[in-house]
C-alpha cells in the first residue's frame, strides 16, 4: 500500500516482454502483467507505446463509409466496419418512390415546462434519412415515442416537435392525432411524395410495449415497407421497433442505426490498435457486464468515478464515507484478476479529489487515493490521475469512454470528467477514433463543446450498454440480413 506523500497508480500494467518474444509474435498476443503500484513519472518512463502492443489492421467497409459520409457524417470513414443488417442507403430510388415508409425514430427529446425543446439533438440526428427518404420521392409516416405515458396523456403529446422538424426538414410536417385508425389512414392516403406525417406518441397505446402482434399489424398496415433508425429503443422487443418487422418488407437500418452499429459493434470488435476503454459512473454493478465485455476486446482500461471506491476497499484502502458497494468486493477483485489474465492494463487513479458532503458548495481537497480520511468522500479524480490517464491514451489508435469520471453536475468536481472530455478531441483530431458511448459521456462532451470532433457520439443509453457488453438487440435481430460487400 502507497504512503499518504507518495502518490500510486494502482494498476494492472504490462510487465516488459523480451524484445525476441514480442518481434516474433503476432500482433494479438498480449504481454504477461502483474499488480503493481505504479507511480506516474514510473509510467511516463515505461511508455505506454513499449508495454507490448502492437497495431491491428481492421477491415474497414469503403461501402458503408461513403454511404454514411455521404449524407452527413463525414467521420464515419474512420473506423467503420460493415455490418450484417441491411441499410436504407441498400434502397435504391425505385425502392422508395411513391412507397409507404414507416420510420420508427427515437425523438424522445427533453421538454421544458413551457413544451419547449431543450436539447434537440435526437431531432437532428434522425433528420439524413427522413431527408433521404423525402429526396427519393417516399411517402414518410414518422413514428416515436416520447416520455413515459401511461395511456393518453397530453403533455407527452408530439406537437411540440412538429415546428423544429419542419425546420431541419424544410417541409410542413404533417401531424396526425392518432397512431392508427380511419384517420390516420386518411391522412396517409392523402400524403404526397417527398412529405412526411408524423404520427402521435405510440406509447399512448399500452399495446406498444406489450408487442401485441395485432397492434403492430395495424401500425404496419400504414406503410409498404419499415426502417428502424431509433438506436435508443432498438434493445426493446415493442409493436413499433420489431412487431412490425413480422408484417413489411424489406426493414432495414436507418443511417443513425447502421452508424451506432458501425462503432459500437465495428470499430470495438475489431479496433485499430491500441484500444482503450474508459469506464466512469457511480456503481461496479451498473457496468459489470461492460467492464467484462472490454476486458475480451481492450489493451487498456481506465476506470474512474463513484466505482473506483470499491476496488480501493477490495484493496485494503481506506475510503472514508466514499460510495462503496460492499456486496460487489469480490467481484472488483475477480475483475481485477481478469483483467491481469487477459493482460489489460488497468488504471485506477493515483489521487482523489475529496469533498466533506455531497453538495456542489462541499470543502474540498486533493489527497492520494490510499489517504482518504474518515468523513470525507472522494467526488472525482485527482490532477495526477488526470496526467496519468492522458499520458495512458497518448499512443491510443481507438478510445471508447463510457461513464463520468467524477460527480460532474457540480462544476468543483467536474474538472476530471471534461479533462478526459478535451483529451480525447485533441486525439480524435490526430486521427484517433473517439466514439463516446451514451449517456452522461454525451453530457459532458456537450459541455465542453468537443461534442462535434468525437468520431461517433451515441444517441442511445441502455441500447448502448447492451450492444457493449456483447447482447442482441431485438429491433436489431428483426431487421433483413444485408447482402454481403466485397471489400
Amino acid at each position: 500500500m502507497a504512503s499518504a506523500t507518495a502518490p500510486t497508480t494502482l494498476s494492472l500494467l504490462k510487465t516488459a516482454a523480451s524484445t525476441s518474444s514480442s518481434s516474433s509474435s503476432s500482433s494479438t498476443t498480449r504481454a504477461r502483467v502483474s499488480l503493481l503500484p505504479v507511480s506516474s513519472a514510473g509510467l511516463r518512463a515505461a511508455s505506454i507505446g513499449r508495454l507490448g502492443f502492437a497495431p491491428a489492421d481492421p477491415l474497414f467497409s469503403h461501402h458503408v463509409a461513403s454511404k454514411i459520409r455521404s449524407f452527413g457524417f463525414g467521420k464515419a470513414s474512420r473506423a467503420v466496419v460493415s455490418m450484417a443488417k441491411k441499410s436504407v442507403g441498400d434502397l435504391t430510388g425505385a425502392d422508395l418512390k411513391g412507397k409507404r415508409v414507416f420510420v420508427r425514430a427515437d425523438l424522445n427529446v427533453p421538454l421544458d415546462d413551457n413544451q419547449n425543446i431543450t436539447d434537440d439533438t435526437r431531432i437532428r440526428a434522425a433528420i439524413p434519412t427522413i431527408k433521404h427518404l423525402i429526396q427519393n420521392g417516399a411517402k414518410v409516416i414518422l413514428s416515436t415515442h416520447l416520455g413515459r405515458p401511461k395511456g393518453v396523456t397530453p403533455k407527452f403529446s408530439l406537437a411540440p416537435l412538429v415546428p423544429r422538424l419542419s425546420e431541419l426538414l424544410g417541409i410542413q410536417v404533417v401531424k396526425a392525432d392518432d397512431s392508427i385508425g380511419p384517420e390516420v389512414e386518411k391522412l396517409v392516403a392523402s400524403l404526397p411524395e417527398g412529405g412526411v406525417l408524423l404520427l402521435e406518441n405510440v406509447r399512448f397505446y399500452k399495446e406498444e410495449e406489450k408487442n401485441d402482434p395485432e397492434h403492430a399489424k395495424k401500425l404496419a398496415s400504414l406503410a409498404d415497407l419499415y426502417v428502424n433508425d431509433a438506436f435508443g429503443t432498438a434493445h426493446r422487443a415493442h409493436a413499433s421497433t420489431e412487431g412490425v418487422t413480422k408484417f413489411l418488407k424489406p426493414s432495414v437500418a436507418g443511417f443513425l442505426l447502421q452508424k451506432e452499429l458501425d462503432y459500437l459493434v465495428g470499430a470495438v470488435s475489431n479496433p485499430k490498435r491500441p484500444f482503450a476503454a474508459i469506464v466512469g459512473g457511480s456503481k461496479v454493478s451498473s457496468k459489470i457486464g461492460v467492464i467484462e465485455s472490454l476486458l475480451e476486446k481492450v489493451d487498456v482500461l481506465l476506470l474512474g468515478g463513484g466505482m473506483i471506491f470499491t476496488f480501493y476497499k477490495a484493496q485494503g484502502l481506506s475510503v472514508g464515507s466514499s460510495l462503496v458497494e460492499e456486496d460487489k468486493l469480490n467481484l472488483a477483485t475477480s475483475l481485477l484478476e481478469k483483467a491481469k489474465a487477459k493482460g489489460v492494463s488497468l488504471l485506477l487513479p493515483s489521487d482523489v479529489v475529496i469533498a466533506d458532503k455531497f453538495a456542489p458548495d462541499a470543502n474540498s481537497k486533493v489527497v492520494p487515493a490510499s489517504a482518504i480520511p474518515d468523513g470525507w468522500m472522494g467526488l472525482d479524480i485527482g490532477p495526477e490521475s488526470v496526467k496519468t490517464f492522458s499520458e495512458a491514451l497518448e499512443t491510443t489508435k481507438t478510445v471508447i469512454w463510457n461513464g463520468p469520471m467524477g460527480v460532474f453536475e457540480f462544476d468543483k468536481f467536474a474538472v476530471g470528467t471534461e479533462a478526459i472530455a478535451k483529451k480525447l478531441a485533441e486525439l480524435s483530431g490526430k486521427g484517433v477514433t473517439t466514439i463516446i458511448g451514451g449517456g452522461d459521456s454525451v453530457a459532458a462532451v456537450e459541455k465542453v463543446g468537443v461534442a462535434d470532433v468525437m468520431s461517433h457520439i451515441s444517441t442511445g443509453g441502455g441500447a448502448s450498454l447492451e450492444l457493449l457488453e456483447g447482447k442482441e438487440l431485438p429491433g436489431v435481430l428483426a431487421l433483413d440480413e444485408a447482402t454481403p460487400v466485397a471489400v
